[in-house]
């Protein structure tokens, strides 16, 4: 099952986790070497939005959905509406 969130199927459900920027690009370059697969490939989301924010979905080796973002600018956007 997904969920349409900015033109990608978000899987649902799914476990999230917020990074920051450095964090992301670095676990990001570590993923894109070992896994062949994304769910949603690193992407930007919202550009130049509010939420703008880096995101990826992938499997754990059980098959649930994992979801890693991060935030251009976390304390204007993590809890926006």
């Amino acid at each position: 099952m997904t969920n349409g969130v900015d033109g990608a199927g978000v899987p649902v459900p799914h476990f999230g986790v917020v990074l920051s920027l450095q964090e992301w690009d670095a676990l990001r370059t570590k993923v894109e070497s070992l896994i062949g697969q994304f769910v949603i490939p690193p992407q930007i989301r919202f550009a130049g939005e509010v939420g703008e924010q880096r995101t990826m979905f992938f499997l754990d080796p059980s098959g649930n959905a994992l979801e890693f973002k991060a935030f251009a600018n976390i304390e204007e956007s993590l809890f926006a509406t």
